[in-house]
């Protein structure tokens, strides 16, 4: 099948070949020791809370998927949800610090957000009520969903000048709200307190020591509330903009035992409408410059914080709703996916992306829940890249971005590729470092055929594991429908993505190559390469 797959690309591509750059380059991979790791459940998506008369740019592209108003009975969106083995869900946004509870202690009715017009975002505040708490819960367990909630942070408090808010937090509508979810043992994995209330903030802002003095009565109320439980929840904050001074003054006043992961937004691609959207996700240097970022957070949780973790709670690429017929087309895959590696080198534990639905930038479409691009690419990614990150470098153009991690859930390593270039096709050689320290018995390979014993010596990415037989590689090559990046459609090995008739998601196969053969990667594609017999140390429980 391999053979016939070459063909196809050699064919397929052939016009463009003619005309086009190819680049030879080597991939070299240590599979001897590990660089970061993710959480079990890294990949994430956001529920948020806006009304369907959200607009943007002249445009209203939420429709009803808020958290109180998402059709939980919609046969895609289970099915969507489903496919996953257990897809990390995080409930808040921007409307979050606004919601009430509607508990019986609370004093005031509980309605829905409306349009106002000196309220914060330009809404009132709004409640969610019990029996859509009940609903929302009973969808999560039917589905596997792993629940992580944000918090009302602002509650109590009032508002001082420009946008700082001042006073504590007024805990009890939370605690009336927490320990009704007990009281009906939902399980919720985390709750994380508040959203983008640190350093200057968006719209709000908090400082930072009465916001630690919160969280750490906050930390009381969970252990007070969930002693006699057998489930065990994280804490989460601050779910704002990455500020190093605040996050570090955070990690100080609070000390160690109360903030199980210190959370941060990304949107570096700028504004829904900005005209230059496309060019930024194609460029790998504007792409590499949120490492920083991911960088500076890690050492300042190793050096203020090492009981804590790192996550991104929100992260839509584009802010005010994400970009109209970019955010949910092709393109986008290359910020996500790139985001998704850049993300788990650094040691981020979750990625959580805004939306599963709702707004440009949902990865279900918010009118008819079928899937956009970045939702196969979300799944292929939780399929098949494990949570152990291994070392990776190569000679080849910056525009070839490459990640590599342990497999998924079986031995191997599976590398992601990502070629930037509209014009350049790169042919690939894998190499693997780990081979220089081990080392395999003689007699073991006088035992074997010349071919075997060729292959290990000279090709180190096959390693001692290859003697079954089973010599081969499993490839998923992403790409736009007609090669137009901003198209709606996406491929897998020249096969559309799409719904089947009874809305099940199809399964998403791979071609079989044999492991001898070059591995190649069109223009203006993604690749998922699969190696499962890669001599990997460090993958091995």
């Amino acid at each position: 099948m391999g053979y016939w797959f070459l063909l196809f690309l050699l064919l397929a591509y052939l016009p463009l070949i003619l005309a086009q750059e190819i680049a030879s380059a080597t991939i070299v991979i240590d599979g001897g020791r590990a660089v970061a790791e993710t959480d079990d459940n890294f990949v994430c998506a956001t529920i948020d809370w806006w009304p369907h008369d959200k607009c943007n740019y002249n445009q209203c592209p939420w429709g009803y998927s808020s958290a109180i108003n998402l059709n939980l009975s919609h046969p895609l969106l289970a099915k969507a949800v489903q496919a996953f083995t257990h897809l990390r869900i995080r409930i808040g946004g921007s409307l979050q610090d606004q919601v009430l509870y509607g508990v019986p202690s609370l004093k005031t009715p509980c309605h829905p957000f409306w349009k106002k017009k000196d309220g914060l975002f330009g809404f009132s505040s709004g409640c969610l009520d019990l029996d859509r708490w009940d609903a929302l819960n009973d969808f999560f367990q039917r589905t596997g969903v792993i629940v992580t909630f944000g918090l009302n942070a602002l509650y109590g408090r009032k508002k001082s000048k420009r946008s700082a808010w001042v006073g504590a937090w007024d805990s009890t509508n939370a605690h009336d709200f927490i320990k009704y979810t007990i009281s009906k043992g939902y399980k919720i994995n985390s709750w994380e307190f508040g959203n983008e209330l640190s350093g200057s903030g968006v719209g709000a802002s908090v400082d930072v020591v009465q916001y630690g003095k919160d969280l750490i009565k906050l930390k009381g109320i969970i252990n007070q509330l969930y002693q006699k439980s057998h489930s065990k929840v994280s804490i989460l904050a601050p779910g704002g903009f990455y500020d190093q001074n605040w996050y570090t003054k955070l990690l100080q006043v609070t000390g160690s035992g109360v903030v199980n992961a210190l959370t941060h937004h990304i949107y570096n691609l700028g504004a829904g409408n900005d005209p230059n959207l496309v060019s930024k996700i194609m460029d790998p240097n504007y792409l590499s410059k949120i490492q920083d970022t991911f960088s500076s957070l890690r050492e300042t949780i190793q050096k203020f914080g090492p009981w804590a973790s790192a996550w991104v709670s929100e992260s839509g690429g584009a802010y005010n709703s994400g970009g109209h017929l970019i955010s949910d087309t092709f393109v986008n895959s290359f910020w996500y996916l790139d985001q998704l590696g850049l993300a788990s080198t650094s040691n981020t534990k979750v990625y959580c992306r805004q939306t599963l639905v709702g707004g440009n930038y949902g990865l279900l479409n918010p009118n008819t829940f079928v899937p956009n691009p970045d939702y196969y690419s979300a799944l292929l990614w939780e399929r098949l890249m494990g949570k152990r990150v291994l070392s990776i470098s190569s000679n080849a153009s910056p525009f070839l971005r490459s990640y590599i991690h342990c497999s998924k859930a079986r031995a191997g390593v599976t590398l992601m590729l990502i070629n930037l270039s509209k014009q350049t096709s790169f042919i690939l050689k894998v190499q693997n470092t780990a081979n220089q320290n081990l080392h395999i018995a003689d007699a073991m390979i006088r035992d074997e055929d010349s071919l075997i014993r060729s292959l290990k010596k000279t090709v180190s990415w096959i390693g001692s594991k290859a003697s079954d037989g089973r010599l081969h590689r499993e490839e998923y090559h992403l790409s736009p429908r007609d090669g137009y990046i901003q198209s709606p459609t996406m491929l897998l090995n020249g096969r559309r993505l799409e719904v089947s008739d009874e809305g099940d998601i199809l399964s998403l196969e791979p071609v079989i190559v044999n492991v001898n053969s070059p591995i190649y990667i069109s223009p203006m594609s993604i690749a998922f390469i699969v190696f499962p017999n890669f001599d990997a140390p460090a993958c091995e429980y």
